[in-house]
């Protein structure tokens, strides 16, 4: 493997890392403020992980030579690649099929309102998606529908506004948008209405953002020179983000509306990760017995990144129905607590009086089990892909 495609599987992989390091908080109520996604318009540590890991999908098709591969090979890939995706996406929406009723026995989930769309759902659409233009046009092709698509997400957010405010949740077209092809009893509620952050319309700049990601992958796998390179990656990282960053005031920074202003920043921000890690790993050679350990587990996790985000999202859903009796409410009915949240209470709270380093150190713990589990495959060689 050379030091280039070690940097890219390093890249993936630490973004997976920090990916089940906000994902896996002993309290959501207890958080660091960069573990904690922006209310609306901003961001966070944590609104990096999504497009960087969206970017990192761009940059392995840079690796896979989709314009000459045999026609029916490609297409054979391309259909089951994005099938099995969103299909783990719609297996960890409906897992465990049952849940705890107010009886207190197991019953059937109500698939009735299976929510449809989600961050696999969205990867498998964007990767197939920026396959076909890929293989269409190559670098150039990649380039200019980015450039299309996101001058055109802002466009239809204006154009297309339910009132005033194009980037309001009722203002924004995609909602309405999602309601009626997707119907509203399949859509996300986690912001108090039907709405969904991984919807139909703003899957359109993420496409985008993948595209992008070809495009540095391409131009970090073509270019000789690092120093060179390095420096070209930053110059490319600062311009994204300045303009990203300068377009917040007309286009505001947004999440879960993956705004175009978002897509450049989170893309300049990605690039200079890698630039660094480029930096670190080709011409400064920070692979000795002190740092070797940190890339050869952030490397474990980007093998390995789709078999070790399904587990991340299987196994706290299964464990959900661990749980134990701790006391009755006023009225006399029986509460729970799941065995995640009991090992939390009992174990991680008490470290601190502070409950947000309680929680954190929860996820820490977390992580590490999942960077076993990773390392174990690494070390044997079993790579789950897609």
């Amino acid at each position: 493997m050379t030091d280039r495609n070690r940097t890219l599987d390093v890249f993936r992989g630490a973004t997976v890392a920090l990916m089940i390091l906000v994902n896996n908080p002993g309290s959501w109520a207890s958080l660091y403020p960069p573990l904690a996604h922006a209310s609306w318009h901003g961001w966070t540590l944590t609104d990096l992980v999504f497009p960087f890991f969206l970017f990192a999908v761009g940059n392995a098709l840079a690796l896979t030579p989709a314009r000459t591969a045999d026609s029916a090979k490609f297409w054979s890939r391309w259909v089951r690649r994005t099938l099995l995706i969103f299909g783990i996406g719609l297996l960890l929406n409906a897992w465990p099929f049952v849940k705890w009723g107010a009886d207190g026995s197991l019953q059937l989930k109500d698939f009735d309102m299976l929510r449809i769309m989600g961050v696999l759902q969205r990867i498998a659409l964007c990767w197939a998606c920026a396959a076909l233009i890929v293989r269409s046009g190559g670098v150039r092709a990649a380039l200019l529908c980015s450039a299309l698509l996101l001058a055109g997400y802002w466009w239809a957010c204006v154009a297309f506004a339910n009132g005033a405010d194009p980037y309001s949740i009722d203002g924004f077209f995609g909602t309405t948008l999602d309601r009626a092809l997707l119907g509203e009893s399949h859509l996300y509620r986690g912001e108090g209405v039907p709405f969904d952050p991984e919807g139909l319309a703003s899957t359109a700049p993420a496409i985008a953002q993948v595209l992008l990601g070809y495009a540095v992958g391409h131009f970090l796998l073509q270019r000789r020179d690092t120093r060179a390179l390095v420096r070209d990656l930053l110059l490319i990282a600062v311009a994204a983000s300045l303009i990203g960053s300068l377009a917040h005031e007309l286009i505001p920074i947004n999440k879960k509306l993956w705004t175009s202003s978002y897509v450049l920043l989170t893309t300049g921000l990605a690039t200079m990760s890698i630039a660094v890690l480029l930096q670190c790993i080709d011409r400064w050679r920070w692979q000795n017995p002190l740092t070797e350990p940190l890339l050869r587990g952030c490397e474990a996790f980007g093998r390995n990144a789709l078999m070790i985000f399904a587990l991340s999202g299987l196994v706290p859903r299964t464990l959900a129905l661990i749980r134990f009796e701790k006391g009755t409410d006023p009225a006399g009915a029986p509460q729970y607590v799941t065995l995640l949240s009991r090992l939390h209470e009992e174990f991680f709270a008490p470290l601190s009086a502070d409950p947000r380093l309680g929680s954190f150190l929860f996820a820490v713990a977390t992580l590490l089990v999942y960077w076993l589990v990773a390392e174990w495959l690494h070390r044997r060689r079993w790579y789950f892909k897609a």
